[in-house]
């Protein structure tokens, strides 16, 4: 017993290490950002629920973390519209930034774990935990933006250029198509490559992974 929760523990450091260079790579080359229009399709998103899914809801709260930190130091000359934020207020883009992305991948983690458990055949719930991933992402982010910055002369000049009058209306024009894509990347390649790295884990360890 001792020697497979050694194991089981080194496979979860070492898948630890290779996602958090992942999302590193991805946060610093075209990759991990396909721009449309002022705000970006972050598949960024799909490491963290990758590590979410397969090593559990701590490691997706790590790797949110490493995910937030990324996204908030692109905010000092590397993206215009974070440039523009952190402009405004460094500590309010930086809880934009990255308590909502440990929330997001922690929660991740979570929900995964209860869907796997009521399917148990595994038909959906690794792509239910990869969509549930990118929507919380959007809703925490976009969230936390319209708290932090909604009555700020920057958004608001945004609103009213795309005639989002309201903070619904503000969220539907910014997030569009970049939402509904990010969900799929998500749900198909993060939720395909979770159940494959489950199953190797397993077999490889004899036992249940996460």
């Amino acid at each position: 017993m001792k020697k497979g929760l050694s194991k089981n523990s080194v496979l979860k450091l070492v898948q630890t290490g290779v996602l958090t260079g992942i999302i590193i790579l991805m946060a610093f080359t075209p990759i991990g950002y396909i721009p449309i229009g002022l705000f970006k399709i972050a598949l960024i998103t799909i490491p963290v629920v990758v590590g979410a899914m397969t090593v559990g809801p701590l490691c997706g709260l790590f790797l949110g973390f490493v995910f937030g930190m990324t996204s908030f130091l692109q905010c000092f000359g590397l993206d215009a519209f974070g440039t523009a934020l952190s402009g405004i207020s460094p500590f309010l883009t930086f809880i934009m930034c990255v308590p909502t992305r440990m929330l997001m991948g922690w929660l991740c983690g979570v929900l995964f774990r209860l869907f796997k458990k009521l399917d148990k055949h595994n038909l959906i719930c690794y792509a239910a935990g990869g969509i549930c991933g990118a929507l919380l992402n959007t809703i925490f982010f976009m969230g936390a933006m319209v708290l932090c910055f909604w009555n700020t002369d920057y958004i608001q000049g945004i609103a009213s250029s795309n005639h989002a009058v309201t903070v619904l209306a503000f969220i539907v024009v910014m997030v569009g198509l970049n939402g509904v894509i990010e969900m799929l990347a998500c749900g198909i390649l993060g939720g395909g490559i979770s159940k494959i790295l489950n199953r190797v884990i397993k077999q490889t360890t004899d036992g249940e992974y996460v």
